[in-house]
């Protein structure tokens, strides 16, 4: 395996670490104060993997068809873990994140419908605005989080917090579906069957 996809596999190998370690001081008596000093940095390990899978990949001249579907793949998983703990924890509404579940199947859709006709889909500015857009809305309800767990009392900011939270979820929504959609008018003739 080449060093890039370790990377990638770093991802999804963690992933459910980070679901577990930041539910740890609800199901246990895992002090809240700790919890705090793993679960950022372990995000923040997770999310600079993703910038050093594509520096190498580049680097190394390693950049492959299943990198391209491998990372994005890791991508998601991350993000829908992230996604998931903030809708128990009441940061995220559950519709915007059925709404990106259901996006992030489609898109993997298109990925398989692409593999089947020979193409492997690479990352496109939009796709990329959109990881961008869900690594600053996570670092914020995790910092928000955060704040609560280590008994910072920010009640005095809390409406234009939630006013924050809630536009950086919707932001994500519409970047989601734009980047799907232009997907979509690019790779679109991959969906169709030329025996019909």
């Amino acid at each position: 395996m080449k060093i890039a996809d370790k990377f990638t596999l770093s991802r999804i190998i963690l992933s459910p670490f980070f679901f577990a370690l930041y539910f740890l001081p609800t199901w246990t008596n895992f002090p809240a104060v700790v919890s705090v000093c793993i679960i950022i940095p372990l995000l923040a390990f997770m999310e600079f993997t993703d910038f050093l899978d594509g520096l190498f990949a580049r680097k190394m001249n390693a950049v492959s068809d299943f990198g391209k579907l491998f990372d994005p793949f890791a991508d998601v998983l991350v993000h829908l873990t992230t996604f998931c703990c903030f809708v128990i924890s009441g940061y995220m509404p559950g519709l915007i994140f059925m709404l990106i579940l259901y996006r992030e199947f489609g898109m993997n859709f298109v990925r398989l419908m692409a593999v089947k006709k020979g193409v492997a889909i690479g990352a496109r500015k939009g796709g990329k605005f959109k990881t961008v857009l869900y690594v600053v809305t996570t670092f914020y309800c995790l910092a928000v989080e955060s704040c609560a767990r280590l008994g910072i009392d920010i009640s005095v900011a809390a409406t234009g917090l939630d006013v924050c939270r809630l536009a950086l979820f919707g932001l994500c929504l519409c970047a989601a579906y734009g980047s799907f959609f232009d997907y979509l008018i690019h790779f679109g003739s991959l969906l169709r069957d030329k025996n019909q």
